[in-house]
């Protein structure tokens, strides 16, 4: 038995039977059953629908802190780019100098911590 005279007879229809305008041949059954597919399948793409323009205003949100991130590291590697210059301009001068500045700041840095140690 197929599935329609199965339906058929178990809401008392037999082959033939008048329900309404539709022959009781399962043409009814098929178009409820299709109306209901449909609207099961108008909730997916509903929902396909509002996941996909979430996903666009999320992309667009991540491009645009991409692109300051990008911004931000130009200014960064121009600002590196100097301090490299600088350096390698300190590298080309006299060594003695350099010596001397950093052994007064390390004098500096243990008279500090001498006067921080002596007033505890």
């Amino acid at each position: 038995m197929h599935f329609q005279e199965i339906k058929m007879r178990r809401a008392g229809l037999g082959e033939g039977a008048q329900t309404g305008n539709y022959v009781a041949s399962g043409y009814s059954v098929h178009e409820e059953e299709n109306e209901h597919l449909q609207e099961g399948l108008r909730a997916k793409v509903s929902a396909l629908k509002h996941l996909s323009i979430y996903i666009g205003t999320e992309v667009k949100s991540q491009n645009k802190v991409l692109q300051d991130m990008d911004t931000d590291f130009e200014s960064s590697g121009g600002l590196l780019g100097a301090t490299m210059g600088r350096l390698k301009l300190l590298a080309r001068g006299s060594q003695t100098r350099i010596f001397c500045y950093v052994f007064l700041f390390a004098l500096f840095v243990f008279f500090v911590l001498y006067w921080v140690i002596k007033l505890r």
